[in-house]
């Protein structure tokens, strides 16, 4: 399995989450995180005009697949070029198929119970959502304490100048959605996120 992409998003600190139905605005916006130094991004499969969009932007960096819950999703997700399956829950059905294709798979959860369960199927990267209303970066250590061995990404309306704290707390990245780009132009989403992961490298 390719372990290196999840080993460079520990190195970044960080997976943005471009979510949009309008294939046009996704493309934009990926472009301009990538101009700002990103390696790797989600780009959310809101609709199947997305797939296009991942074909597009695999050129310039490795595309995450965001929201796949089943395997035609899946399957698509990766003709398209994603190097990375994302799902808001947790399914065994898709650590099937990213063990069978060699694809990492960042699982969805939110309790300390599912949390243990996704790392005992072997999931390099444990999503932890939605994470501000679990409790924020308290939540992550508190989660942590006990099972120090999991690798978590908290998500779920995290702030970028939140990021730093959640990364002190142990996370091993963190996921930033629309604070990084929702209301500023192609510009200052790349400024905003030259500036993140300069706050991340600390």
């Amino acid at each position: 399995m390719n372990e290196n992409l999840i080993k460079v998003l520990k190195e970044e600190k960080i997976l943005p989450i471009v979510r949009s139905s309008n294939p046009n605005t996704v493309s934009d916006i990926a472009k301009a995180l990538i101009e700002g130094g990103v390696k790797v991004l989600e780009i959310n499969v809101e609709n199947s005009m997305i797939y296009k969009v991942i074909e597009e932007i695999s050129k310039y960096a490795s595309v995450c697949a965001g929201g796949i819950i089943t395997s035609i999703q899946a399957d698509a997700a990766l003709a398209s070029g994603a190097k990375i399956l994302s799902s808001p829950v947790f399914s065994m059905n898709l650590v099937k198929i990213s063990k069978d294709k060699e694809i990492p798979y960042i699982a969805g959860t939110s309790t300390a119970n599912e949390a243990y369960n996704a790392w005992k199927a072997r999931i390099p990267l444990i999503k932890i959502y939605p994470i501000t209303a679990m409790g924020g970066a308290m939540y992550i250590e508190d989660l942590l304490r006990p099972m120090p061995f999991l690798n978590v990404m908290p998500l779920g309306n995290v702030k970028i100048d939140e990021a730093v704290s959640y990364i002190n707390a142990g996370a091993a990245a963190v996921g930033i959605g629309r604070n990084l780009y929702e209301g500023y132009s192609f510009h200052e989403i790349t400024q905003r996120t030259k500036k993140v992961l300069k706050d991340l490298k600390g």
